[in-house]
C-alpha cells in the first residue's frame, strides 16, 4: 500500500474535478418496494407485503456514473433504455442529479433493465428482474460509436461496463478499443463472463475473484492461486494491468515486470459489499486520469470501496468524505 503526503493526496483531488469520463455499458435501475409483512398468502404459501413507498436507484453502469461524479469529475454516460415508464424514470434520475442524458439511446426492443427489490420491515424478502439478454441491433451499436467519435476530444478515458445484459458485444468491444488506442484514451473494464477474453490491451482489466474463478476454471483459494490466475489473464490480454478485487480480502494488483501488490481491505467492519466493484472501478479510473499511479490509484479505490463496504445498501462515494478519510488514515 502506498503513503501518500497531504500534498500528494489535496493534488490528486484537486484534479478529479478537470476529468471527463466515458461509461460505457449494462445501464439498470434499482426499484425498491418498502412496505409490511403481517399475513401469509390463502393463495400460497407465501407472505404478503403491503406495500407502503417505492424508491428508485442508479444500477449497474449506471451506479459507477454517478459514482465517477460523486468523486467530483463529469461522467458522459451510454447505454441503452426501453420506451417504457421505467427508461423514462432512468432518464429523469440522471437530470435530476445532474448527469447527461444524450447518452442514453432507447431501443425500441427491448425494456429498460429493472431490478426490483421488496423490502418488509428491513428483510429482503425477493428480487425481480425485467430485461433481455440478447446483443444489441447493428444500428443501436453504431449510434454508440458514433456518439463516442463526437465526443473524442472531451474525455481522457472509457469505463467499459459489463453486466452481460447486451449492450457491450464483441465487436463493441473492439471497436471502442481500438479507437481509444488510436486517441491515446485509457480504459478501463469491469468484466462478466461472456466477453471476458475480448478486452484485450485495455489499460486496466478488473475482475472480482468468482469471475476470474469461473473463466479460467481453477479455484482462488491462496494468495498463490490468485498470482497465478492474474499472470495468466496479463499474459493472454496484454493489458497494462489487472486488478483482481477480493472482497474483504482487500485486492492484488498484477504488472508487468514489477511486484504484485496486495491491498488489505480498509473496511473496519464489513457490512454489504455491493456496489464495492462499482466504487473500484469509478476510483481506480478518475484517479488515474487525474495523474495517479497505478499503485496510487489502488490505494485509493481501496479505501474508497471500504468506506462503502462499511454501510448498508449500495451508496456512492463522496470526494470529500473520501479525501478526509485518507488523510486522516495517513495520520495527516
Amino acid at each position: 500500500m502506498i503513503t501518500f503526503t497531504k500534498k500528494r493526496l489535496n493534488e490528486l483531488f484537486r484534479c478529479f474535478g478537470k476529468q471527463k469520463i466515458v461509461v460505457v455499458g449494462d445501464l439498470m435501475l434499482d426499484q425498491y418496494l418498502w412496505g409490511s409483512m403481517s399475513r401469509i398468502s390463502p393463495e400460497a404459501p407465501v407472505p404478503v407485503v403491503d406495500i407502503q413507498s417505492e424508491s428508485f436507484r442508479f444500477g449497474g453502469a449506471a451506479n459507477v456514473c454517478y459514482n465517477v461524479q460523486t468523486l467530483g469529475a463529469e461522467v458522459i454516460p451510454i447505454g441503452v433504455i426501453g420506451e417504457d415508464q421505467y427508461g423514462k424514470v432512468l432518464k429523469d434520475l440522471f437530470e435530476k442529479n445532474g448527469l447527461m442524458s444524450d447518452g442514453l439511446f432507447i431501443d425500441k426492443d427491448r425494456p429498460t433493465t429493472l431490478k426490483t427489490r421488496i423490502i418488509a420491515h428491513s428483510q429482503h424478502v425477493v428480487r425481480t428482474d425485467r430485461e433481455i439478454r440478447s446483443g444489441l441491433s447493428k444500428h443501436v451499436q453504431n449510434k454508440i460509436l458514433e456518439f463516442i467519435q463526437i465526443h473524442l476530444n472531451d474525455f481522457g478515458g472509457i469505463i467499459l461496463e459489463d453486466y452481460n445484459k447486451g449492450v457491450l458485444s464483441s465487436r463493441l468491444i473492439q471497436e471502442i478499443i481500438k479507437l481509444a488506442r488510436k486517441y491515446h484514451k485509457m480504459v478501463f473494464v469491469d468484466p462478466k463472463r461472456d466477453h471476458f477474453f475480448d478486452y484485450r490491451e485495455v489499460t486496466l482489466f478488473k475482475p472480482n475473484r468468482k469471475e476470474v474463478s469461473d473463466n479460467l476454471r481453477m479455484q482462488l483459494d491462496s494468495d498463490e492461486d490468485i498470482i497465478r490466475a492474474g499472470e495468466k489473464i496479463m499474459n493472454q490480454l496484454q493489458c497494462k494491468a489487472v486488478l483482481i478485487t477480493l472482497g474483504e480480502e482487500g485486492m492484488m494488483l498484477f504488472q508487468p515486470g514489477k511486484l504484485n501488490m496486495k491491498v488489505q481491505t480498509r473496511a473496519v467492519k464489513v457490512h454489504d459489499v455491493s456496489g464495492a466493484g462499482d466504487t473500484v472501478i469509478a476510483t481506480m479510473a478518475v484517479s488515474m486520469i487525474a495523474g495517479a499511479s497505478l499503485e496510487e490509484a489502488a490505494t485509493i479505490a481501496n479505501h474508497a470501496a471500504g468506506i462503502v463496504c462499511g454501510e448498508v445498501g449500495i451508496v456512492p462515494i463522496g470526494h470529500q468524505r473520501l479525501l478526509e478519510d485518507l488523510l486522516d488514515a495517513m495520520g495527516n
